[in-house]
């Protein structure tokens, strides 16, 4: 008989808590999804296990992404809901905040097609030491991620064969996804069609922030009295 999704991620929520029982690792379900974090200096033991062993058979590394925590749960932005149209960010009032430990993550979404269930990994780094063992050798694939998570975020993969930049030009400094990288006093590469070349050229970013649309109150309670919201000429609310 066919298993349904949540009798999958049971089973897996199972072998992982025996099978990894020695590590420092911690389980999270939400979502209709699984969340694995382990320690950095148990993931080069632990990846083989998710691939091999014959409760999980991990046998497919689908993505390989880096995420930068600074700041992550301070509130930035002050802003003011509204019950129709957009709430836009109004005034700043944080100062950027930074993480001494635990900033950055690499994140590997894998699959097992054998027992057609997913399962999400986090493995956290420091700022200070950014490194961890590529996994290029239990998952060939993760080649490219990793320098990807490389370029964007200068997370360093120690054994990967060939830990270049792949997004970025040459000579790019820096690295452009992490929250504290300047938007302005760089440099950016074009191609000039008068002068048939690439030419590198001060940048500027200018930051806007749109706080995502509030979930709106009752139409009694949002509308003005004697009408409806207004609205501008594409129908959108003002």
């Amino acid at each position: 008989m066919t298993s349904t999704p949540e009798e999958r991620l049971d089973d897996l929520s199972s072998a992982l808590t025996e099978v990894l029982g020695e590590f420092d690792t911690s389980l999270q379900r939400a979502l209709g999804e699984l969340t694995l974090t382990v320690a950095r200096t148990d993931w080069p033991r632990v990846a083989p296990l998710l691939r091999d062993h014959d409760d999980l058979l991990m046998d497919e590394c689908i993505d390989v992404c880096g995420v930068d925590y600074a700041g992550y749960g301070e509130s930035e932005w002050e802003t003011h809901v509204s019950g129709v149209g957009f709430s836009r960010a109004v005034e700043r009032h944080a100062s950027f905040g930074q993480r001494d430990t635990d900033r950055f993550a690499v994140v590997y979404h894998l699959l097992s097609v054998t027992r057609n269930v997913r399962l999400r990994v986090k493995v956290f780094v420091d700022e200070t030491d950014p490194i961890l063992d590529s996994m290029v050798d239990v998952w060939a694939g993760v080649n490219w991620f990793e320098r990807e998570a490389f370029d964007l975020y200068g997370i360093l993969f120690s054994g990967h064969p060939d830990l270049r930049r792949i997004l970025t030009d040459y000579g790019f400094i820096g690295h452009p996804f992490r929250k504290d990288f300047p938007l302005t006093g760089e440099v950016e590469m074009r191609y000039d069609p008068e002068l048939r070349r690439v030419v590198y050229e001060p940048t500027r970013i200018d930051p806007r922030v749109l706080t995502p649309k509030v979930i709106r109150h009752a139409q009694s309670e949002a509308a003005p009295l004697g009408g409806g919201a207004e609205t501008d000429g594409d129908g959108d609310d003002v």
